[in-house]
C-alpha cells in the first residue's frame, strides 16, 4: 500500500471512530468540520432525518475573508455560524471533528462558536501552573583514599 493511500485510509478510520460516537438530531445537531488548504468549513446536522440545518463557509458569497486557511478565519466562521443557530433556536451542538486533530483551526472554530452562545464544547482549559523547582539532589561524600 502507497503512502497516500494509507494516510486515506487512516483519516477515514479516524472519522469513522469520532463519528460512531457523535449523533446530532433536531435538538442537539451535529456541528461537523471540513478543512482544506484554503478553506474552512462547518455545518450543523440533524442525522434523524438527514438534512443540513446551518451552514457557514470561508467559500460562500457574503464572506468577507479573502484566505480562509488560518485561525483567524475560523474564528469568524465560529462566530457565523453560531449566530445563524442561534437565529434558528439551536443552543446546543455535538462537535465532530471528523479525522482532525482538536488543535489549530478546528479548535478555533469550535472555541469561537461557544463563545458566541452555540454550546458545542467544554469551558477552555485552565492554563497549567508551573511545577516547582525540584530539590536540589544530595551532594555524594567523596571517598578518603587510603593511605
Amino acid at each position: 500500500m502507497n503512502s497516500q493511500k494509507r494516510k486515506t485510509v487512516s483519516s477515514k478510520r479516524r472519522a469513522y471512530r469520532v463519528r460512531k460516537s457523535v449523533r446530532g438530531t433536531a435538538a442537539k445537531p451535529r456541528l461537523s468540520v471540513y478543512r482544506s488548504n484554503q478553506h474552512i468549513y462547518a455545518q450543523l446536522i440533524d442525522d434523524e432525518t438527514g438534512m443540513t440545518l446551518v451552514s457557514a463557509s470561508t467559500n460562500e458569497k457574503g464572506s468577507t475573508e479573502k484566505y480562509g486557511g488560518n485561525a483567524k478565519a475560523a474564528l469568524l466562521i465560529g462566530k457565523a455560524i453560531a449566530e445563524k443557530a442561534v437565529a434558528k433556536g439551536i443552543k446546543v451542538a455535538a462537535f465532530d471533528r471528523g479525522h482532525y486533530r482538536f488543535h489549530g483551526r478546528v479548535k478555533a472554530l469550535a472555541r469561537a462558536a461557544t463563545d458566541a452562545g452555540l454550546v458545542c464544547t467544554g469551558p477552555p482549559e485552565a492554563p497549567k501552573e508551573k511545577a516547582e523547582a525540584a530539590p536540589a539532589a544530595p551532594v555524594k561524600k567523596e571517598k578518603k583514599a587510603k593511605a
